[in-house]
């Protein structure tokens, strides 16, 4: 399975892990996470993912973006990443991953955004 299709269905993920549905419950903000070169585009309210888009919007204004190769996420995502491919800041260090926008929602969720990254770690077909 590519990333992308496994991260697609991180809305069924989300909505299966009550603790982190919990520990977001003050987030409200729009971002943007590529998978490689797919987009997608996430907007949060009040802890729920609202909206959950795949692909291209023209025009579509978000807080932030995370960016990060196939092969970043696929690393990423198995079941006991390797040292370096197991956080999102160590991505970025590997200049595997990038950030952008303003980072201050995402900073405020650090804990939130890492462990919703991570969540496709939980699918059976996870890289």
């Amino acid at each position: 399975m590519i990333p992308a299709d496994c991260f697609a269905k991180l809305p069924a993920l989300l909505a299966d892990d009550g603790d982190l549905l919990r520990r977001g419950r003050w987030l409200n903000v729009d971002c943007r996470v590529d998978i490689g070169s797919e987009p997608f585009h996430l907007t949060f309210r009040d802890g729920t993912l609202a909206s959950f888009d795949r692909g291209p919007r023209l025009m579509r204004s978000t807080a932030f973006s995370v960016r990060a190769t196939d092969e970043a996420w696929r690393h990423h995502w198995r079941k006991m990443p390797e040292p370096g491919w197991h956080d999102l800041f160590a991505l970025t260090k590997r200049g595997e991953a990038s950030l952008q926008g303003d980072l201050r929602p995402l900073l405020q969720n650090l804990q939130y955004f890492k462990d919703l990254l991570a969540l496709p770690r939980r699918l059976p077909e996870a890289p």
